[in-house]
């Protein structure tokens, strides 16, 4: 099926009350997955008889839980039970020096490798998944960094997934980045609670409870601030070279994802199956907050707009 939806607002679909919501009863394992004798940390709740799979890549200071299974009482904040009450599969890769995923020997990551990591991932997902008997390749879900890294992983590895989609993505595709020299030792700078709360931008569409479990939990599982060099390298990202079905979404207070260049990186990508979708009232953090909801509304629809 070819889509290529101009951006609509989603206030109007018809969701579930975002507090009403019961957390799912899945259990969260983890999982160790070996790229080049590294090992890496998976998240995973799987559902009886999925119907799906989806994988979930987190930004550039939080890592998988924190991002996108923060548990809050009384509350439904987590993407990844929201996700497994729709049916499907769901995995959240913490990369190099991310949550319980070490740093390598060289103390940094890049994009190069970061993709890299992700393709492999998305191998052992799917491995999964045909022992859980599905067939379909897993869908890749990038949140802010996660989705620039997500779209080149797709760019170089289009057959490791059934479609993309990118949520909060910050890049102007026709900007480049210049290169700067990294400093000569990693900084290991140590997050604080301020920069795990910053993305709240709207308190009338979170509850500070839920703003508190996440400030927690992200310091729990990520004191250190991760080390990233060779920025530049995500320069090699190219919309047009983008061949998997695709999914757009923003928030329409992100301040971070800017219209105009959504509207570049739209148009120029290369698979016709793609769709943008506004969150209305969303944010940055939009996975996170009461738009939960219309975002799970939005990639469930696109993960079974043939079905």
């Amino acid at each position: 099926m070819h889509r290529t939806l101009v951006p609509m607002l989603l206030g109007l679909l018809v969701g579930i009350d975002h507090h009403k919501l019961q957390p799912a009863s899945v259990q969260r394992t983890r999982h160790t997955i070996q790229v080049e004798g590294h090992p890496l940390a998976m998240w995973a709740k799987v559902p009886t008889e999925p119907k799906g799979s989806i994988v979930f890549l987190h930004g550039r200071t939080w890592s998988g839980v924190p991002d996108f299974d923060v548990q809050v009482e009384g509350e439904q904040r987590s993407v990844m039970d929201a996700f497994v009450e729709r049916g499907y599969a769901t995995y959240a890769l913490d990369l190099r020096g991310y949550g319980e995923s070490p740093r390598d020997e060289t103390g940094w990551l890049t994009p190069d490798r970061a993709s890299k990591d992700l393709a492999a991932a998305l191998v052992w997902v799917h491995e999964q998944s045909t022992d859980d008997g599905l067939t379909q390749r897993p869908y890749l879900f990038g949140w802010s960094m996660g989705s620039t890294v997500a779209q080149l992983c797709a760019q170089r590895n289009p057959e490791l997934m059934a479609g993309l989609i990118l949520f909060g993505y910050w890049k102007d595709p026709d900007q480049d980045i210049p290169h700067r020299d990294p400093p000569q030792h990693p900084e290991r700078r140590v997050n604080t609670a301020q920069a795990a709360a910053s993305d709240f931008i709207r308190p009338e569409i979170i509850t500070q409870k839920a703003i508190d479990a996440y400030v927690k939990l992200s310091l729990e599982c990520d004191p250190i601030r991760v080390d990233w060099r060779a920025i530049d390298q995500f320069n090699e990202l190219d919309p047009a070279l983008v061949k998997v079905p695709t999914l757009l979404v923003q928030g329409e207070h992100d301040p971070l994802a800017k219209t105009e260049a959504h509207a570049r990186l739209f148009q120029r990508l290369g698979h016709p199956d793609r769709q943008w979708v506004i969150i209305e009232g969303g944010t940055h953090a939009a996975i996170l907050e009461d738009t939960l909801p219309r975002v799970v509304n939005a990639v469930t629809a696109f993960m079974e707009r043939g079905g």
